[in-house]
Protein backbone atom coordinates (compact mmCIF):
# COMPACT_ATOMS: atom_id res chain seq x y z
CA UNK A 1 0.00 0.00 0.00
CA UNK A 2 1.23 3.54 -0.81
CA UNK A 3 -0.75 6.43 0.89
CA UNK A 4 -0.40 9.87 0.50
CA UNK A 5 3.12 9.94 -1.94
CA UNK A 6 3.33 10.93 -5.54
CA UNK A 7 6.27 7.82 -5.76
CA UNK A 8 7.05 8.73 -9.38
CA UNK A 9 8.01 12.38 -9.16
CA UNK A 10 9.01 13.10 -5.57
CA UNK A 11 10.67 9.52 -5.49
CA UNK A 12 11.57 8.13 -9.04
CA UNK A 13 14.39 6.31 -8.00
CA UNK A 14 12.58 4.05 -5.10
CA UNK A 15 9.24 3.95 -7.43
CA UNK A 16 11.23 1.70 -9.76
CA UNK A 17 11.37 -1.15 -7.15
CA UNK A 18 7.35 -0.97 -6.76
CA UNK A 19 7.16 -1.26 -10.53
CA UNK A 20 9.22 -3.95 -10.65
CA UNK A 21 7.76 -5.81 -7.86
CA UNK A 22 4.19 -5.37 -9.73
CA UNK A 23 5.47 -6.58 -12.72
CA UNK A 24 6.64 -9.80 -10.55
CA UNK A 25 3.41 -10.42 -9.07
CA UNK A 26 2.98 -8.06 -6.63
CA UNK A 27 -0.75 -6.47 -5.75
CA UNK A 28 -0.51 -2.24 -5.32
CA UNK A 29 -3.11 -0.64 -3.46
CA UNK A 30 -2.57 3.08 -3.96
CA UNK A 31 -4.27 5.89 -1.62
CA UNK A 32 -4.39 9.52 -2.85
CA UNK A 33 -6.65 11.78 -3.61
CA UNK A 34 -5.21 12.35 -7.56
CA UNK A 35 -4.66 9.89 -10.60
CA UNK A 36 -1.15 9.90 -10.46
CA UNK A 37 1.49 7.75 -12.42
CA UNK A 38 2.29 5.30 -9.83
CA UNK A 39 -2.05 4.26 -10.22
CA UNK A 40 -1.25 3.04 -13.73
CA UNK A 41 0.42 -0.11 -11.96
CA UNK A 42 -2.39 -0.24 -9.61
CA UNK A 43 -4.73 -3.48 -8.72
CA UNK A 44 -6.65 -0.51 -6.66
CA UNK A 45 -7.10 3.27 -6.06
CA UNK A 46 -8.54 5.00 -3.83
CA UNK A 47 -9.15 8.43 -4.23
CA UNK A 48 -9.93 9.92 -0.92
CA UNK A 49 -10.57 13.39 -0.11
CA UNK A 50 -7.55 15.15 0.88
CA UNK A 51 -7.21 15.14 4.84
CA UNK A 52 -9.58 12.34 5.09
CA UNK A 53 -6.78 9.34 5.56
CA UNK A 54 -7.80 8.45 9.52
CA UNK A 55 -11.62 8.13 8.59
CA UNK A 56 -10.30 5.95 5.47
CA UNK A 57 -7.75 4.10 7.30
CA UNK A 58 -10.18 3.57 10.42
CA UNK A 59 -12.65 2.25 8.70
CA UNK A 60 -10.37 -0.53 7.30
CA UNK A 61 -9.06 -1.65 10.68
CA UNK A 62 -12.90 -1.79 11.28
CA UNK A 63 -13.43 -4.23 8.50
CA UNK A 64 -10.30 -6.10 10.11
CA UNK A 65 -11.29 -6.28 13.19
CA UNK A 66 -15.12 -6.84 12.50
CA UNK A 67 -14.36 -9.55 10.34
CA UNK A 68 -12.03 -11.08 12.61
CA UNK A 69 -9.25 -10.83 9.99
CA UNK A 70 -6.47 -9.13 11.90
CA UNK A 71 -3.48 -10.94 13.46
CA UNK A 72 -4.52 -12.40 16.53
CA UNK A 73 -1.65 -14.12 17.64
CA UNK A 74 0.74 -10.98 17.21
CA UNK A 75 -1.99 -8.55 18.65
CA UNK A 76 -2.13 -10.75 21.67
CA UNK A 77 1.79 -11.30 22.09
CA UNK A 78 3.20 -7.86 20.85
CA UNK A 79 1.07 -4.86 21.38
CA UNK A 80 -0.59 -3.55 23.86
CA UNK A 81 -3.58 -0.73 23.69
CA UNK A 82 -6.16 -3.22 21.63
CA UNK A 83 -9.42 -2.62 23.73
CA UNK A 84 -8.57 1.23 23.12
CA UNK A 85 -8.14 0.67 19.49
CA UNK A 86 -11.46 -1.50 19.01
CA UNK A 87 -13.28 0.89 20.94
CA UNK A 88 -12.35 3.76 18.54
CA UNK A 89 -12.55 2.14 15.70
CA UNK A 90 -15.72 0.60 15.84
CA UNK A 91 -17.20 4.37 15.88
CA UNK A 92 -15.42 4.06 11.99
CA UNK A 93 -17.95 1.42 10.07
CA UNK A 94 -17.23 1.78 6.29
CA UNK A 95 -20.77 3.35 6.05
CA UNK A 96 -19.58 6.21 7.94
CA UNK A 97 -16.36 6.73 6.53
CA UNK A 98 -17.77 6.73 3.27
CA UNK A 99 -19.23 10.43 2.84
CA UNK A 100 -16.12 11.53 5.12
CA UNK A 101 -13.58 10.45 2.64
CA UNK A 102 -15.02 9.83 -0.40
CA UNK A 103 -14.71 6.31 -1.11
CA UNK A 104 -17.55 3.65 -1.21
CA UNK A 105 -17.86 1.41 1.85
CA UNK A 106 -17.75 -1.59 -0.16
CA UNK A 107 -14.15 -0.90 -2.00
CA UNK A 108 -13.25 0.11 2.07
CA UNK A 109 -14.17 -3.47 2.47
CA UNK A 110 -12.26 -5.02 -0.59
CA UNK A 111 -9.45 -2.92 0.31
CA UNK A 112 -9.28 -4.60 3.95
CA UNK A 113 -9.69 -8.25 2.57
CA UNK A 114 -6.98 -7.82 0.10
CA UNK A 115 -4.21 -6.25 2.42
CA UNK A 116 -5.52 -9.15 5.03
CA UNK A 117 -4.49 -11.86 2.19
CA UNK A 118 -1.12 -11.22 1.92
CA UNK A 119 1.96 -12.14 4.41
CA UNK A 120 3.77 -9.62 4.52
CA UNK A 121 2.36 -6.17 3.48
CA UNK A 122 4.54 -3.17 3.11
CA UNK A 123 3.07 0.02 3.62
CA UNK A 124 4.81 2.89 2.51
CA UNK A 125 4.05 7.24 2.81
CA UNK A 126 5.45 10.54 2.35
CA UNK A 127 4.46 14.02 2.62
CA UNK A 128 0.83 13.14 1.79
CA UNK A 129 0.09 11.59 5.40
CA UNK A 130 2.41 14.32 7.25
CA UNK A 131 2.09 17.24 5.97
CA UNK A 132 -1.71 18.33 7.54
CA UNK A 133 -2.53 19.61 10.71
CA UNK A 134 -3.02 16.09 11.99
CA UNK A 135 0.09 14.29 10.48
CA UNK A 136 1.30 12.55 13.59
CA UNK A 137 -2.40 11.17 14.13
CA UNK A 138 -1.94 10.46 10.86
CA UNK A 139 1.56 8.71 11.05
CA UNK A 140 0.01 6.52 14.29
CA UNK A 141 -3.13 5.58 12.41
CA UNK A 142 -0.95 3.52 9.31
CA UNK A 143 1.08 2.16 12.61
CA UNK A 144 -1.94 0.83 13.89
CA UNK A 145 -3.56 -0.25 11.08
CA UNK A 146 0.06 -2.55 10.23
CA UNK A 147 0.46 -3.80 13.60
CA UNK A 148 -2.89 -4.83 13.42
CA UNK A 149 -2.14 -6.60 10.52
CA UNK A 150 0.79 -8.21 11.88
CA UNK A 151 3.47 -6.51 9.37
CA UNK A 152 5.42 -5.29 11.42
CA UNK A 153 9.23 -6.77 12.43
CA UNK A 154 9.32 -8.67 8.98
CA UNK A 155 11.53 -7.63 6.15
CA UNK A 156 8.91 -6.70 3.63
CA UNK A 157 6.58 -5.06 5.66
CA UNK A 158 6.50 -2.19 8.21
CA UNK A 159 5.52 1.53 7.94
CA UNK A 160 8.14 2.97 5.67
CA UNK A 161 8.62 7.09 5.41
CA UNK A 162 9.88 7.62 2.02
CA UNK A 163 12.54 10.71 3.29
CA UNK A 164 11.90 13.50 1.50
CA UNK A 165 15.40 15.01 0.35
CA UNK A 166 18.55 12.53 0.79
CA UNK A 167 19.40 12.67 4.02
CA UNK A 168 16.55 14.11 6.05
CA UNK A 169 17.34 10.71 8.44
CA UNK A 170 21.05 11.42 8.36
CA UNK A 171 20.11 14.99 9.99
CA UNK A 172 17.24 13.70 12.74
CA UNK A 173 19.98 11.00 13.59
CA UNK A 174 22.56 13.50 14.18
CA UNK A 175 20.47 14.92 16.67
CA UNK A 176 18.35 18.33 14.47
CA UNK A 177 15.22 17.73 16.65
CA UNK A 178 14.00 19.74 19.10
CA UNK A 179 13.69 17.13 21.98
CA UNK A 180 16.84 15.19 21.49
CA UNK A 181 20.89 14.79 21.29
CA UNK A 182 22.42 12.94 18.39
CA UNK A 183 21.44 8.96 18.22
CA UNK A 184 17.93 10.12 19.59
CA UNK A 185 18.79 10.54 23.52
CA UNK A 186 16.64 12.54 25.16
CA UNK A 187 17.59 15.90 26.44
CA UNK A 188 15.26 15.41 29.35
CA UNK A 189 17.68 12.22 30.60
CA UNK A 190 20.15 13.54 33.64
CA UNK A 191 22.28 10.99 32.01
CA UNK A 192 22.65 11.80 28.27
CA UNK A 193 22.70 15.60 29.86
CA UNK A 194 26.12 14.66 31.48
CA UNK A 195 27.17 12.40 28.81
CA UNK A 196 27.37 15.28 26.23
CA UNK A 197 28.12 17.48 28.70
CA UNK A 198 31.50 16.15 29.32
CA UNK A 199 32.11 15.24 25.63
CA UNK A 200 31.28 18.73 24.97
CA UNK A 201 33.52 20.04 27.65
CA UNK A 202 30.55 22.68 28.44
CA UNK A 203 28.34 22.54 31.61
CA UNK A 204 24.67 22.62 32.27
CA UNK A 205 23.23 21.35 28.74
CA UNK A 206 19.35 22.52 29.36
CA UNK A 207 16.93 19.86 30.18
CA UNK A 208 14.00 21.77 28.41
CA UNK A 209 13.12 20.82 25.07
CA UNK A 210 13.89 22.83 21.95
CA UNK A 211 11.46 24.95 19.52
CA UNK A 212 10.76 24.15 16.38
CA UNK A 213 11.91 26.13 12.97
CA UNK A 214 8.03 28.17 12.57
CA UNK A 215 8.78 29.32 16.15
CA UNK A 216 11.87 30.59 16.00
CA UNK A 217 10.72 32.40 12.81
CA UNK A 218 7.80 33.82 15.05
CA UNK A 219 10.01 34.26 17.41
CA UNK A 220 12.21 36.70 14.93
CA UNK A 221 9.04 38.87 14.97
CA UNK A 222 8.71 39.23 18.78
CA UNK A 223 12.46 39.58 19.53
CA UNK A 224 12.50 36.49 21.72
CA UNK A 225 14.78 35.25 19.05
CA UNK A 226 17.60 37.59 18.47
CA UNK A 227 20.03 35.71 15.92
CA UNK A 228 18.92 32.86 13.32
CA UNK A 229 21.02 30.59 11.49
CA UNK A 230 19.83 29.11 8.08
CA UNK A 231 21.88 25.85 6.76
CA UNK A 232 20.62 24.71 3.54
CA UNK A 233 16.93 25.76 3.53
CA UNK A 234 15.65 28.28 1.29
CA UNK A 235 12.69 29.33 3.83
CA UNK A 236 11.37 32.45 2.15
CA UNK A 237 9.96 29.81 -0.63
CA UNK A 238 9.39 26.47 1.33
CA UNK A 239 7.30 27.88 4.16
CA UNK A 240 3.86 28.23 4.15
CA UNK A 241 2.41 31.88 3.67
CA UNK A 242 5.44 33.87 1.89
CA UNK A 243 4.29 37.21 2.60
CA UNK A 244 4.36 36.11 6.65
CA UNK A 245 7.69 34.57 6.39
CA UNK A 246 9.12 37.26 4.47
CA UNK A 247 8.00 39.75 7.16
CA UNK A 248 9.85 37.37 9.70
CA UNK A 249 12.86 37.39 8.09
CA UNK A 250 13.22 40.76 7.34
CA UNK A 251 12.73 41.26 11.55
CA UNK A 252 15.62 39.13 12.42
CA UNK A 253 18.40 41.01 14.15
CA UNK A 254 20.91 38.74 12.76
CA UNK A 255 20.66 36.34 9.92
CA UNK A 256 23.07 33.94 8.94
CA UNK A 257 22.68 31.94 6.16
CA UNK A 258 24.73 29.21 4.67
CA UNK A 259 24.32 27.67 0.99
CA UNK A 260 25.73 26.59 -2.10
CA UNK A 261 24.35 29.55 -3.96
CA UNK A 262 22.52 33.02 -3.28
CA UNK A 263 18.53 32.19 -2.94
CA UNK A 264 15.36 33.81 -2.29
CA UNK A 265 16.49 33.87 1.63
CA UNK A 266 19.83 34.92 1.43
CA UNK A 267 18.52 38.22 0.48
CA UNK A 268 17.66 38.85 4.48
CA UNK A 269 20.92 37.90 5.39
CA UNK A 270 23.09 39.76 7.39
CA UNK A 271 26.26 37.12 6.87
CA UNK A 272 26.20 34.41 4.09
CA UNK A 273 28.89 31.69 4.50
CA UNK A 274 29.56 29.79 0.95
CA UNK A 275 29.32 26.29 1.62
CA UNK A 276 30.79 23.14 0.01
CA UNK A 277 27.81 21.35 -2.63
CA UNK A 278 27.31 17.24 -1.57
CA UNK A 279 29.52 16.21 -4.25
CA UNK A 280 32.59 18.53 -3.09
CA UNK A 281 32.31 17.09 0.45
CA UNK A 282 33.17 14.24 2.14
CA UNK A 283 31.13 12.43 5.27
CA UNK A 284 28.41 9.72 5.28
CA UNK A 285 24.23 10.09 4.00
CA UNK A 286 21.65 7.84 6.04
CA UNK A 287 18.86 6.92 4.10
CA UNK A 288 14.93 5.67 4.66
CA UNK A 289 16.30 2.55 5.43
CA UNK A 290 19.05 3.69 8.01
CA UNK A 291 21.73 3.07 6.18
CA UNK A 292 25.07 5.31 6.46
CA UNK A 293 27.06 5.32 3.70
CA UNK A 294 29.89 6.96 2.33
CA UNK A 295 29.60 10.14 0.66
CA UNK A 296 33.04 10.80 -1.44
CA UNK A 297 34.50 14.30 -2.79
CA UNK A 298 34.01 14.40 -6.57
CA UNK A 299 35.67 17.96 -7.11
CA UNK A 300 37.13 20.37 -5.12
CA UNK A 301 34.43 23.24 -3.70
CA UNK A 302 34.79 26.39 -6.13
CA UNK A 303 36.40 29.72 -4.63
CA UNK A 304 35.80 30.43 -0.93
CA UNK A 305 33.66 27.35 -0.43
CA UNK A 306 34.30 24.93 2.35
CA UNK A 307 32.64 21.64 3.92
CA UNK A 308 29.69 23.23 6.70
CA UNK A 309 31.58 20.92 9.28
CA UNK A 310 34.61 23.30 8.67
CA UNK A 311 32.60 26.53 8.80
CA UNK A 312 31.14 25.27 12.12
CA UNK A 313 34.23 24.83 13.82
CA UNK A 314 35.90 27.67 12.82
CA UNK A 315 33.01 29.89 14.24
CA UNK A 316 33.61 27.53 17.78
CA UNK A 317 37.19 28.50 17.33
CA UNK A 318 36.14 31.83 17.58
CA UNK A 319 33.77 31.55 20.41
CA UNK A 320 36.80 29.93 22.59
CA UNK A 321 35.97 26.04 21.87
CA UNK A 322 38.96 23.88 20.30
CA UNK A 323 36.95 20.89 18.27
CA UNK A 324 39.81 18.17 17.84
CA UNK A 325 37.98 17.19 15.04
CA UNK A 326 39.80 18.26 11.46
CA UNK A 327 38.08 16.14 9.04
CA UNK A 328 34.63 14.12 7.91
CA UNK A 329 36.15 10.79 9.02
CA UNK A 330 37.49 11.73 12.46
CA UNK A 331 34.17 13.23 13.48
CA UNK A 332 32.46 10.25 12.94
CA UNK A 333 34.76 7.60 13.92
CA UNK A 334 35.76 9.60 17.55
CA UNK A 335 32.49 11.31 17.86
CA UNK A 336 29.79 10.63 16.28
CA UNK A 337 29.93 6.51 16.83
CA UNK A 338 31.11 6.71 20.23
CA UNK A 339 28.28 8.93 21.73
CA UNK A 340 25.08 7.20 19.87
CA UNK A 341 24.85 3.31 21.03
CA UNK A 342 23.00 2.78 17.59
CA UNK A 343 25.42 3.83 15.83
CA UNK A 344 28.53 2.54 17.93
CA UNK A 345 29.70 -0.18 15.53
CA UNK A 346 29.52 1.62 12.51
CA UNK A 347 33.21 2.82 11.62
CA UNK A 348 34.33 4.54 8.79
CA UNK A 349 36.23 1.34 7.54
CA UNK A 350 33.18 -0.69 7.76
CA UNK A 351 31.13 1.58 4.82
CA UNK A 352 33.21 1.50 2.14
CA UNK A 353 30.87 -0.53 -0.08
CA UNK A 354 27.29 -0.77 0.81
CA UNK A 355 27.45 0.57 4.33
CA UNK A 356 25.39 -0.20 6.99
CA UNK A 357 22.38 0.09 8.83
CA UNK A 358 21.60 1.18 12.67
CA UNK A 359 21.07 0.30 15.21
CA UNK A 360 24.85 -1.29 14.90
CA UNK A 361 26.09 -1.71 18.37
CA UNK A 362 29.09 -3.18 18.31
CA UNK A 363 32.06 -3.55 15.21
CA UNK A 364 31.24 -7.14 14.99
CA UNK A 365 27.64 -6.47 14.85
CA UNK A 366 26.26 -6.69 10.84
CA UNK A 367 23.54 -3.66 10.96
CA UNK A 368 19.42 -4.28 10.99
CA UNK A 369 17.98 -5.24 7.68
CA UNK A 370 14.61 -4.70 9.53
CA UNK A 371 13.04 -2.86 12.70
CA UNK A 372 11.24 -4.70 15.62
CA UNK A 373 12.44 -8.82 14.98
CA UNK A 374 10.44 -11.07 16.41
CA UNK A 375 7.89 -8.63 17.15
CA UNK A 376 10.39 -6.55 19.42
CA UNK A 377 9.13 -3.21 20.01
CA UNK A 378 11.85 -0.64 21.44
CA UNK A 379 9.39 -0.09 24.41
CA UNK A 380 8.85 -3.67 24.54
CA UNK A 381 5.16 -3.78 22.97
CA UNK A 382 4.09 -2.12 20.22
CA UNK A 383 1.29 0.29 21.56
CA UNK A 384 -1.41 0.87 19.62
CA UNK A 385 -2.18 4.73 19.88
CA UNK A 386 -6.51 5.73 18.33
CA UNK A 387 -6.92 8.55 16.31
CA UNK A 388 -9.37 10.64 15.59
CA UNK A 389 -10.75 11.90 12.32
CA UNK A 390 -10.74 15.65 11.82
CA UNK A 391 -10.93 17.70 9.19
CA UNK A 392 -8.10 20.10 7.35
CA UNK A 393 -7.74 23.86 9.43
CA UNK A 394 -9.02 25.06 6.07
CA UNK A 395 -11.82 23.51 3.72
CA UNK A 396 -13.44 24.81 1.33
CA UNK A 397 -16.73 27.78 1.31
CA UNK A 398 -18.74 29.61 -1.25
CA UNK A 399 -15.74 32.19 -1.37
CA UNK A 400 -13.03 29.65 -1.56
CA UNK A 401 -14.98 26.55 -3.62
CA UNK A 402 -11.80 24.92 -4.45
CA UNK A 403 -9.37 22.49 -2.19
CA UNK A 404 -5.56 23.29 -2.91
CA UNK A 405 -3.06 20.55 -2.24
CA UNK A 406 0.51 21.12 -2.83
CA UNK A 407 3.73 18.81 -3.98
CA UNK A 408 6.67 18.20 -6.33
CA UNK A 409 7.21 18.07 -10.07
CA UNK A 410 9.74 15.09 -11.87
CA UNK A 411 11.95 17.91 -13.02
CA UNK A 412 12.79 20.36 -10.81
CA UNK A 413 13.89 20.11 -7.37
CA UNK A 414 12.14 21.70 -4.31
CA UNK A 415 12.60 25.82 -5.02
CA UNK A 416 14.96 25.65 -8.07
CA UNK A 417 18.43 26.29 -5.58
CA UNK A 418 20.10 23.69 -8.06
CA UNK A 419 17.74 22.46 -10.95
CA UNK A 420 16.75 25.71 -11.33
CA UNK A 421 20.58 26.35 -13.14
CA UNK A 422 19.96 23.53 -15.54
CA UNK A 423 19.03 24.19 -18.57
CA UNK A 424 18.10 21.18 -20.09
CA UNK A 425 15.70 20.48 -17.09
CA UNK A 426 14.01 24.12 -17.59
CA UNK A 427 13.77 22.94 -21.00
CA UNK A 428 11.90 20.59 -19.62
CA UNK A 429 9.40 22.40 -16.84
CA UNK A 430 10.08 26.17 -17.43
CA UNK A 431 6.82 27.54 -15.35
CA UNK A 432 4.52 25.88 -13.05
CA UNK A 433 1.40 24.96 -13.99
CA UNK A 434 -2.13 24.93 -11.49
CA UNK A 435 -3.70 21.50 -12.38
CA UNK A 436 -7.06 21.24 -12.31
CA UNK A 437 -9.99 18.56 -13.44
CA UNK A 438 -11.27 18.13 -16.82
CA UNK A 439 -15.02 18.61 -15.08
CA UNK A 440 -14.10 22.17 -13.76
CA UNK A 441 -12.26 23.11 -16.56
CA UNK A 442 -15.21 22.35 -19.07
CA UNK A 443 -17.17 24.26 -16.03
CA UNK A 444 -15.40 27.64 -16.28
CA UNK A 445 -14.55 27.34 -19.53
CA UNK A 446 -10.72 27.57 -19.18
CA UNK A 447 -9.16 25.96 -21.69
CA UNK A 448 -5.70 23.80 -21.40
CA UNK A 449 -2.46 26.39 -20.96
CA UNK A 450 -4.82 29.63 -20.83
CA UNK A 451 -3.71 31.46 -17.61
CA UNK A 452 -6.19 31.65 -14.32
CA UNK A 453 -5.59 33.39 -11.75
CA UNK A 454 -5.61 30.97 -8.06
CA UNK A 455 -6.22 33.02 -4.89
CA UNK A 456 -6.40 32.12 -1.31
CA UNK A 457 -6.96 34.34 1.89
CA UNK A 458 -2.83 34.82 1.89
CA UNK A 459 -2.04 36.22 -1.80
CA UNK A 460 -2.88 35.27 -5.21
CA UNK A 461 -0.77 33.72 -8.43
CA UNK A 462 -1.08 33.97 -11.98
CA UNK A 463 -0.37 30.52 -13.52
CA UNK A 464 -1.15 28.74 -16.61
CA UNK A 465 -4.13 26.19 -16.33
CA UNK A 466 -2.88 22.33 -16.47
CA UNK A 467 -6.41 20.45 -17.79
CA UNK A 468 -5.84 16.67 -16.70
CA UNK A 469 -7.44 13.88 -15.30
CA UNK A 470 -5.29 13.59 -12.54
CA UNK A 471 -7.32 15.81 -10.42
CA UNK A 472 -10.40 15.24 -8.97
CA UNK A 473 -13.13 17.68 -9.21
CA UNK A 474 -12.85 20.41 -6.78
CA UNK A 475 -9.22 20.19 -6.22
CA UNK A 476 -6.29 22.50 -7.51
CA UNK A 477 -2.53 20.78 -7.32
CA UNK A 478 0.30 22.91 -7.37
CA UNK A 479 3.81 22.93 -6.81
CA UNK A 480 6.42 25.61 -5.24
CA UNK A 481 9.17 25.42 -7.54
CA UNK A 482 8.99 28.83 -9.10
CA UNK A 483 9.25 31.80 -7.33
CA UNK A 484 6.44 33.60 -8.65
CA UNK A 485 4.22 31.35 -9.16
CA UNK A 486 5.14 29.31 -6.11
CA UNK A 487 2.38 27.72 -4.25
CA UNK A 488 3.26 28.91 -0.77
CA UNK A 489 2.11 32.36 -1.56
CA UNK A 490 -1.17 30.44 -1.05
CA UNK A 491 -0.78 27.89 1.94
CA UNK A 492 -1.55 28.92 5.08
CA UNK A 493 0.51 28.75 7.96
CA UNK A 494 -1.62 26.16 9.94
CA UNK A 495 0.49 23.13 11.74
CA UNK A 496 0.50 20.07 13.30
CA UNK A 497 0.62 20.86 17.63
CA UNK A 498 3.57 17.96 18.06
CA UNK A 499 5.42 18.24 15.19
CA UNK A 500 4.57 21.54 13.64
CA UNK A 501 4.80 20.58 10.81
CA UNK A 502 2.26 22.64 8.26
CA UNK A 503 -0.67 21.87 6.36
CA UNK A 504 0.48 22.37 3.33
CA UNK A 505 -1.58 19.95 1.69
CA UNK A 506 -5.15 21.79 1.82
CA UNK A 507 -6.52 24.97 2.10
CA UNK A 508 -9.04 26.80 0.23
CA UNK A 509 -8.39 28.61 -2.61
CA UNK A 510 -10.65 30.19 -5.66
CA UNK A 511 -10.04 30.22 -9.57
CA UNK A 512 -10.63 32.80 -11.90
CA UNK A 513 -9.88 32.76 -15.39
CA UNK A 514 -8.78 35.49 -17.11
Amino acid sequence: MVIGSNMTEAHPVASTFVKNAVSNGAQLIVVDPRKHKLCDFAALHLPLKVGSDIALLNAIMYVLIKEDLYDRPFVETCTTGFDELEQKIMEYPPERAAPICGIDAEVIRDTARRLASVKPAMLCYTLGITEHTCGVSNVKTVANLQMLLGNMGVECGGVNPLRGQNNVQGACDMGALPNVFPGYQLVKNPEARAKFEKAWGVKKLSGEVGITMPQMMEGLVSKKVRGFYVFGENLANTEPDIRKVEHELSSAEFLVCQDIFQTETTRFAHVVFPAAAWSENDGTFANSERRVSRVRTASPPPGLARPNWWIFKQIAKRMGHDWQSDSARELWDNEISVLAPGLMGIKYARIEGDGLQWPCTHEEHPGTCYLHQRGEFTCGRGKFMPAEWTPPAEVPDTEYPFVLSTGRRLYHYHTRTQTGRCEGLNDLLGEETADISLQDASTMGIQPHEKIKVKSRRGEVIVKARVTPEVPPGMVWMAFHFRETCANWLTHAAFDPVSWTAEYKACAVQIEKI
